[in-house]
């Protein structure tokens, strides 16, 4: 058989749309989505295109602000959690997410990239919303954006744009709690026009050099920008002259403060079949027992700091603590898509989005820690302008082999240039080139299931998928996996 096939079955002829989604066949539904709501969205996508991508930035917030005060200032209605850091985002925010309407709100969540559907950005209820409310929200305030472009020196920015259709959305539906993760840095991020009550940092490195540069003091200015006046400001656990930074930050703008390992912080960890079992300081109080189905100590920190951010959303204190029930409710319910994510048994295959050193690091020591594979094979895409050798460098030691690959972004490193920087890593003999994304997931696979030794059990192998949100994304479509 040739192409995506091999790997899942259910795909057939596929085309990908936005960033590794694959459309099987032309009349066909496509995980409840009608073509016809495809074509829309893909006209939509096609037109947000034509702007600045988020990879290029015009440090300001003017132009976002303009928008929505021609919308009625949807953002100053709502209560908001504001979620920055360099890794984690995403994860503590559909974690916040699921804490608060557990607890009785009706929440918005808006988070960035995507893995496979654009309109997982903008999620309702805990939920993306439809391709049709996606279309619908880039309708309503598109004459409106129309009107900001004639007059601005600079057009808006497409992740300008995904911010006002988010707020327009959770105006629309209405919601009555926001959860919004930045998109690069902090100050100038567009989601920066919220008045968030709570900030959440988490822990900073480097990344998007490029834009924010490679001082570690510098970067965590740039992110301490989201940290409101008279704010709660929840704190990971820091470099000391990142630490420094935040702090002065929280001085300059009184807002209060909590710092995880000291305020808050995760008093036990247990992995367990499926995930881990917690027992996790709050601002409030201990909350013990708790399930989350997630791998990886650095999910663990994640999670506390998504408790201490609901808490802190409703008032929580030494005095006053959430509901236990719900809060292990709402964590046994989290599931954070590409983090980690099990697509396949015997051999076991999973996905994840790390694309940083700093991520790589936790995924390897997540390997590490909780699984005992014989042998793990490596898929790699990672985008032109990461850092490669640090990923890979930090891959290193958990993967016996590696198979290079590319996914579709425009920003992918070519295969042959990434092998060439793999084999410095790994060495020629660990180090295969398959052009495409399905061939080098099969390829992988077909080299986990070959045995030394006809007795050695099949379950100690695996294949791990990574190096990009990008790759993530794609390599879950190729599973069959719906955007979520």
């Amino acid at each position: 058989m040739a192409g995506p096939e091999r790997v899942h079955a259910g795909i057939r002829d596929g085309r990908r749309l936005d960033a590794g989604y694959v459309v099987i066949g032309k009349a066909e539904y496509v995980n409840g989505i009608e073509p016809i709501d495809l074509d829309e969205l893909r006209a939509v996508e096609a037109e947000l295109n034509t702007r600045w991508p988020e990879t290029k930035i015009a440090p300001s917030t003017d132009r976002i602000a303009a928008l929505l005060s021609m919308l009625g200032d949807p953002h100053h209605s709502l209560h908001t959690v504001h979620i920055g850091g360099t890794n984690g985002k995403t994860s503590v925010a559909r974690m916040v997410d699921a804490l608060l309407t557990r607890l009785g709100l009706r929440v918005g969540r808006y988070v960035s990239p995507h893995l496979q559907l654009a309109t997982e950005r903008i999620s309702i209820d805990g939920a993306p919303i439809s391709a049709d409310g996606y279309v619908e929200a880039f309708r309503d305030v598109g004459p409106y954006v129309s009107m900001v472009d004639g007059r601005s020196d600079v057009a808006m920015t497409k992740f300008e744009v995904l911010t006002g259709m988010a707020f327009a959305a959770f105006a629309d539906a209405p919601v009555e709690a926001a959860v919004l993760e930045v998109g690069m840095g902090g100050t100038w991020d567009a989601t920066n026009v919220a008045d968030a009550q709570v900030a959440v940092i988490g822990p900073i490195g480097l990344d998007h050099v490029e834009h924010l540069g490679n001082d570690l003091a510098g970067i965590a200015k740039e992110k301490a920008g989201i940290i409101k006046p008279g704010s709660v400001a929840l704190l990971a656990e820091q470099e000391p002259e990142v630490m420094r930074v935040l702090l002065e930050r929280c001085v300059e703008v009184d807002a209060t403060v909590a710092r995880q390992g000291q305020e808050f912080g995760v008093l036990q960890r247990e992995v367990a079949v499926g995930g881990q079992r917690l027992k996790l300081q709050g601002l409030g109080g201990v909350y013990d027992e708790i399930f989350l189905p997630l791998h990886g100590a650095h999910q663990a920190d994640n999670a506390v700091r998504a408790l201490a951010a609901a808490e802190a959303f409703f008032g929580a204190g030494s005095d006053k603590r959430l509901n236990q029930e719900a809060v292990a409710e709402a964590f046994a319910e989290v599931r954070t898509p590409g983090r980690m994510e099990r697509v396949r048994s015997a051999p076991t295959v999973f996905v994840d989005a790390a694309h940083n050193p700093h991520g790589a690091r936790a995924l390897a020591a997540t390997i590490t820690e909780e699984f005992a594979f014989r042998r793990l094979n490596g898929v790699l895409a990672v985008l032109e302008d990461k850092d490669v050798s640090g990923i890979l460098a930090e891959l290193e030691p958990v993967l016996s082999e590696v198979v290079i690959t590319r996914n579709s972004s425009p920003r992918c490193m070519d295969v042959d240039e990434l092998a060439g920087l793999a084999t410095q890593v790994f060495g020629e003999e660990r180090v295969v080139v398959e052009p495409t994304m399905d061939d080098a997931v099969t390829r992988a696979i077909q080299l986990a299931e070959e045995m030394q030794d006809p007795e050695e059990p099949l379950a100690g192998s695996g294949v791990l998928i990574t190096g990009s949100v990008v790759t993530a994304g794609e390599a879950r479509a190729l599973f069959g996996k719906e955007p979520a």
